[in-house]
């Protein structure tokens, strides 16, 4: 029967590295982006008996895989056992070992086996082993990094932060972040509210304000999805209404509650500085013009009643966020991956990108950092143009860049929207998040690729 071992030192205790993978969350954080995995169902923790209940998405194939854990021993080790899903057999063997007070290794021990093997293990075993180093590369890293970044920042006192836009690109991997380092999360929602949620309806200026006074902080990304379909005048009204009335609904309530949140970090983006060429745009940059610039003018304005009641109020200027769950990123693989990629425009326009694990952790480092307010850019140390992110994502994934889309072709696809998203140039620097200590994981583009693609 095949076995695969993937074993790494990290710089923490081991009851750390044990506890980290008890808290909710932590599956969501071990699942790589380049993967799409629904959780239907979760029983219990990671104690003997408990159960999660996956939905693998292969292409257009959908495969349910049934887990149980077992032989658990606290601070030690627990198991998975596949009870149905696409191996013959599956048993997964979570491992912690002490080294010293400070360290230990994680051990991840599988033994498999492979529908019709042995035909299938000479079919598809080097494939399978293959992307099992793949998985667990990208899973221990994680794990070593989060781990890393709540023990640095935490200060052993976890917060309660609501964050709202929370099934959001963004949100949905910030939720797990937080709750993997002990916070506490409520979720604002529109549909009826779960123990752990809060109900709000920014269009008609609804939310549960008696739930947010034992708040510490709130984390506001809500918002219509800007690159989602053409920008008639109807998609820009509510582009523009559901940022700036959304913010003022969060800015006035928390103002008016009796126990403040310290702490309010909202959404804003470096559209605020419109199209600038090869300009080194920072935060001390004025606004720029265009629809984009005015709503972020508008949005970050709406923050004024928290800021005026003593609220530290930071609002986070996020650049093209990349992962391939969503966004720029995922839209453009598929024609990359069939090697129809190519520069858009002229390709001397720059992109300030950052990679999802920075934006969550940009965030995080704005919620715990009681020094910074008011803007903040999260972005790259180093803003690529067109051409250069081209020319890379095609290395990445070692297919050739030659099908350029023409500036006219672009706004044909995606009129008003390819001027302000594809074609418009911003070189953004994120000068007070280095200046106040900020680390970034990913500072470059082909290393931020690479980790997301698991290339």
């Amino acid at each position: 029967m095949p076995t695969f071992r993937y074993r790494t030192r990290i710089e923490a205790p081991a009851k750390t590295v044990f506890d980290w993978h008890a808290q909710p969350g932590a599956l969501e954080r071990l699942t790589p982006p380049w993967q799409t995995v629904e959780i239907v169902e979760r029983t219990g923790g990671i104690q003997s008996g408990a159960r999660v209940v996956l939905l693998l998405h292969l292409g257009p194939l959908r495969q349910r895989w049934v887990a149980e854990h077992r032989d658990y021993i606290e601070g030690c080790q627990f198991r998975d056992v596949q009870i149905e899903g696409p191996f013959a057999r599956w048993e997964h063997t979570h491992r912690i070992e002490p080294d010293g007070p400070t360290a230990c290794y994680l051990e991840d021990h599988i033994e498999y086996a492979l529908p019709l093997a042995p035909i299938s293990n000479c079919v598809a075993g080097e494939f399978v082993r293959g992307e099992l180093e793949r998985l667990f590369r990208y899973r221990h890293y994680v794990t070593a990094h989060d781990i890393a970044v709540h023990a640095h920042s935490q200060g052993g006192s976890p917060m309660h932060i609501m964050v709202t836009g929370a099934s959001g690109l963004i949100g949905a991997a910030l939720v797990p972040f937080l709750t993997g380092g002990g916070h506490q999360v409520t979720r604002a929602v529109r549909s009826q509210p779960k123990t752990d949620e809060v109900h709000w309806n920014p269009d008609v200026g609804v939310i549960e304000s008696a739930k947010l006074e034992d708040l510490d902080a709130v984390v506001h990304l809500a918002g219509e999805n800007i690159a989602d379909g053409r920008w008639t005048p109807e998609k820009k009204a509510r582009i523009r209404d559901s940022r700036v009335n959304g913010t003022r609904l969060v800015s006035q309530t928390l103002a008016a509650l009796e126990r403040k949140p310290r702490v309010l970090v909202c959404a804003s983006a470096i559209g605020f500085y419109g199209d600038r060429g090869a300009d080194v745009l920072t935060e001390a940059s004025p606004a720029g013009s265009g629809f984009l610039a005015d709503v972020c003018k508008e949005w970050e304005a709406a923050t004024e009643p928290a800021a005026q009641a003593g609220i530290r109020v930071v609002n986070a200027r996020i650049g093209i966020v990349f992962t391939p769950r969503g966004g720029a990123l995922q839209k453009m693989l598929l024609p990359f991956k069939l090697g129809l990629g190519g520069v858009i425009g002229h390709g001397r326009q720059y992109w300030s990108w950052i990679s999802i694990d920075d934006v969550i952790g940009a965030i995080h480092h704005l919620i715990t950092n009681e020094q910074l307010s008011g803007p903040v850019n999260l972005v790259a140390p180093r803003a690529v143009t067109n051409a250069e992110f081209t020319k890379t994502l095609g290395r990445v994934l070692s297919r050739p860049t030659i099908f350029p889309m023409p500036a006219f072709a672009a706004q044909l696809a995606f009129g008003e929207m390819a001027d302000a998203l594809l074609l418009a140039s911003a070189r953004v620097e994120p000068a007070r998040l280095l200046e106040s200590g900020y680390q970034f994981r990913h500072p470059d583009l082909e290393g931020a690729l690479r980790h997301l693609l698991g290339a």
